[in-house]
């Protein structure tokens, strides 16, 4: 499966949440509400989730082997990283 498309809007303030991001495949199916979130390790991408009513969180949508869940992860925290030299070279002029 092809990704054709990846948003990043960035998040505001300073905690862990850094971004929201939608991602398109094959210009037919479309997941929003991935979180890039900075962990202990580095960034890393959250899927869409919603939580249970026993408090826990369970994923909306993710993906089914690993090579899916690194490739999806590789290009949003890629277009992250463009968002954010984007917004610091607009906020220094």
């Amino acid at each position: 499966m092809v990704i054709t498309e990846v948003k990043v809007y960035l998040a505001k303030g300073s905690g862990r949440l850094k971004a929201y991001a939608t991602i398109v495949f094959e210009n037919s199916f479309i997941v929003r509400d991935l979180k890039v979130i900075e962990g202990y390790k580095g960034l890393f991408v959250s899927m869409p989730s919603r939580r249970r009513s026993d408090g826990t969180f369970r994923d909306i949508a993710h993906p089914l082997n690993l090579d899916t869940r690194a490739e999806i992860e590789r290009r949003i925290i890629e277009e992250f990283g463009k968002a954010v030299k984007s917004e610091t070279e607009s906020s220094s002029l």
